[in-house]
């Protein structure tokens, strides 16, 4: 018997000791955040349909200061959603500016 190759064991000890979810940036202010990113996401979605290409957590002016932002890529433009970490409220709906953070 063959035994699995060993970059695919690797994979398996970090999907177990994490979870099975990917981490994200910010992840460790996930505590002080009343929306989980799975609630978070859902509501970024919701108002801006597409595909979700980054996430993160950050302390950031506007809201109770600490909101999930999202790049979410909808017909060919990525636009940034910014959901309040506490209220759930969408902060931020718009086209990724030239910079992106």
């Amino acid at each position: 018997m063959r035994s699995a190759p060993s970059y695919l064991l690797s994979f398996a000890a970090v999907a177990m000791f994490s979870g099975g979810a990917i981490a994200y940036s910010g992840e460790n202010l996930a505590s002080q955040a009343k929306i989980t990113m799975e609630q978070a996401t859902a509501i970024a979605q919701h108002a801006r349909p597409g595909k979700v290409t980054d996430k993160e957590l950050e302390h950031e002016g506007g809201g109770s200061g600490l909101r999930y932002s999202f790049d979410v890529l909808a017909k060919g433009v990525t636009y940034e959603v910014g959901v309040d970490a506490v209220t759930g409220k969408v902060l931020e709906n718009d086209r990724e500016g030239k910079n992106p953070d």
